[in-house]
């Protein structure tokens, strides 16, 4: 359609604020997939239900006999998908162009939400820009990092490219660290916005901490139960959390290595390491009772875009020790709710463990001050921040218009 046929508007002629939004939000992950990004999805669609927004999720089909989800204001649309190579448990969505402006000319949204940039991504990217729909995208996994590891490291000029010029298309760009829109910004990446993630302080708690469920692990009296929860794979930077735990052991003898998570590098990590338990894929109130029955965390990744699995540590009661990176750099601040070491300083990091694991009255000091800190970062705070950067998405975009925007708002 010719632009021409539009009727722009000024911003002013009209509060696109004060109203909830049809939005479609469209990712190449979310539950019941288990890792960070679908989680902090699940529980950013959640807030906006609860706010009263219209959303319309679009996503790979995770099973054959997998069916779409609807209530009155929530409706998933599943796409085609494949398995990604080396996670056979998580899958990324095909290019769906054609599907997508169907459905967004027969209903419209105020907002396209693309969180993932992916296949799925891209093609909600050319659609939304078709049809001159106001987009935000999230920058959430460094894909640019992850090349190192897996020896593609000739791709990561390419890989940031595409980001690059994906993220650049959209009106606004969440990204979950100052550090990180720091970095990108140095890049040529525009239009970012900060929007921290939260955690569910209610679910991860200290009070679900679980004797028996130590017993399980073979973790007895004083013994220091060493917790890891992550994906097993190259790029989590694995060889120095056992690095950390060898020297753990050196100090305490009886120390329990607890690695939650599945991924490539499980089946290797256990013939190297029988005396560590290996708990596989956790979740709900599961996963909360594995935090919170250990009496340390060890967080050694570097291709974090944030971390989940620190702010959940952290509400669970536990000391952390980590990398001065991602949310680690945010949260902790070092030897007053647990440690951090300098970025890529891998021996401090091993010292930092051993130094925790040696002392019962830091590990409660550092877990009892974590616990306080992550307080204020609950989900509710988080979800108006992303309502705010909706409204400014809207608001900027040189496509909003008049009788399309009050068509898409829906009623109080």
């Amino acid at each position: 359609m010719n632009e021409m046929n539009y009727p722009f508007f000024e911003v002013g002629e009209l509060d696109s604020t004060k109203q909830p939004w049809r939005v479609a939000m469209v990712s190449e992950t979310y539950p019941p997939e288990v890792n960070g990004v679908a989680r902090t999805l699940q529980q950013v669609v959640q807030g906006l239900l609860d706010r009263g927004h219209d959303l319309q999720l679009v996503r790979p089909r995770q099973g054959k006999d997998e069916r779409p989800a609807s209530s009155p204001n929530f409706n998933e649309v599943l796409t085609k998908g494949l398995t990604i190579p080396m996670y056979r448990h998580l899958r990324m969505g095909l290019p769906s162009k054609r599907t997508l402006m169907k459905l967004w000319q027969d209903k419209r949204p105020a907002l396209v939400h693309i969180a993932t940039e992916g296949p799925l991504g891209w093609s909600a990217l050319r659609a939304a820009t078709e049809l001159r729909l106001p987009v935000v995208s999230d920058f959430r996994t460094n894909f640019q990092a992850y090349a190192q590891y897996y020896g593609i490291s000739w791709l990561q000029g390419s890989t940031m490219a595409y980001l690059r010029s994906f993220h650049n298309q959209c009106n606004q760009t969440m990204v979950p660290t100052e550090a990180l829109l720091q970095q990108l910004s140095g890049n040529g990446f525009k239009r970012l916005k900060v929007v921290a993630r939260g955690v569910d302080t209610l679910n991860f708690a200290p009070t679900k901490r679980s004797q028996g469920l130590r017993e399980k692990w073979g973790v007895y009296g004083d013994d220091v139960a060493v917790l890891h929860v992550g994906r097993l794979a190259a790029e989590k930077n694995l060889g120095v959390l056992i690095r950390a735990y060898d020297k753990i052991r050196s100090v305490q003898p009886r120390a329990r290595l607890v690695v939650v998570g599945d991924g490539p590098m499980r089946a290797e990590l256990q013939a190297q390491f029988p005396q560590a338990y290996f708990a596989g894929f956790q979740s709900g109130e599961a996963l909360a009772a594995h935090y919170a029955s250990g009496d340390m965390f060890l967080f050694p990744s570097l291709t974090e875009t944030y971390g989940n699995v620190t702010p959940e540590a952290m509400a669970s009661g536990l000391g952390v020790v980590a990398f001065d990176d991602a949310a680690a750099g945010e949260l902790i601040e070092h030897r007053s709710n647990g440690l951090l070491a300098p970025k890529t300083d891998s021996a401090a990091f091993v010292t930092l463990a051993a130094e925790l694991a040696r002392n019962a009255t830091l590990r409660r000091q550092y877990g009892d001050q974590a616990r306080s800190t992550v307080l204020a970062h609950g989900w509710s705070e988080i979800v108006r921040n992303v309502e705010d950067v909706y409204a400014n998405a809207i608001k900027q975009s040189p496509f909003s218009l008049a009788h399309d925007i009050r068509s898409r708002l829906l009623p109080v």
